[in-house]
């Protein structure tokens, strides 16, 4: 699973000005594609309390254990304020942790909520993990449901996920989309979410 650095500040409550978090932000952004991770994690650590990107950042870093040492419990607790704080790379990355058993046994009960809200927020590594719990009714905390599990394939497959593409594919392609004006059709992130009710 790839990880993907959060590249925009913004979030908590800030002592600092929005100029000036983004500014320490970028230069920790600029050490980290350096490769000097290291200096990164100090920057980000440094406005992780009023900057949820960087905080998350700091959390991706611990769990890799990129410029300081791997701890994947602190990266977890890291990430957990920040997804408690409705960051959704944040929520799929610890749903992802959680469901690895990274720092502790798997725990896919816990993941659930925070992949139904990152995929909400249209995370596609948050719709693919959920796409895999629907299809399988994983541990019976969803049903089995394969007309969600498609739907959540094919919106991870929109935004360019080649597995899920492949997930969808091999369930039979995409659900078709419903008659316009249809009264009573739920919304797509609604239907996402919700298991269907019929045959």
């Amino acid at each position: 699973m790839a990880f993907c650095l959060v590249l925009s500040s913004g979030g908590c409550a800030s002592a600092q000005s929005g100029q000036q978090l983004a500014s320490v932000f970028n230069t920790g952004l600029a050490a980290y594609d350096a490769g000097d991770y290291p200096k990164a994690f100090k920057i980000w650590s440094s406005i992780q309390d009023e900057d949820l990107a960087a905080m998350r950042n700091v959390a991706m870093m611990l769990r890799k254990g990129q410029g300081t040492a791997r701890d994947p419990k602190k990266a977890e607790e890291v990430y957990e304020v920040a997804a408690e704080a409705g960051l959704p790379t944040a929520q799929a990355d610890l749903a992802d942790m959680l469901l690895k058993g990274e720092a502790g046994k798997p725990d896919p009960k816990r993941a659930l909520p925070l992949l139904e809200a990152a995929a909400a927020a249209n995370h596609p590594v948050a719709q693919y993990q959920l796409a895999q719990m629907f299809e399988t009714g994983q541990d019976g905390l969803v049903p089995k449901d394969l007309t969600v599990a498609r739907r959540l394939y094919a919106a991870a497959a929109g935004h360019g996920m080649k597995e899920a593409g492949q997930r969808l594919d091999a369930l039979g392609g995409p659900l078709p989309e419903p008659p316009k004006g249809t009264a009573g059709t739920p919304s797509a992130s609604t239907a996402t979410l919700r298991p269907s009710t019929g045959p």
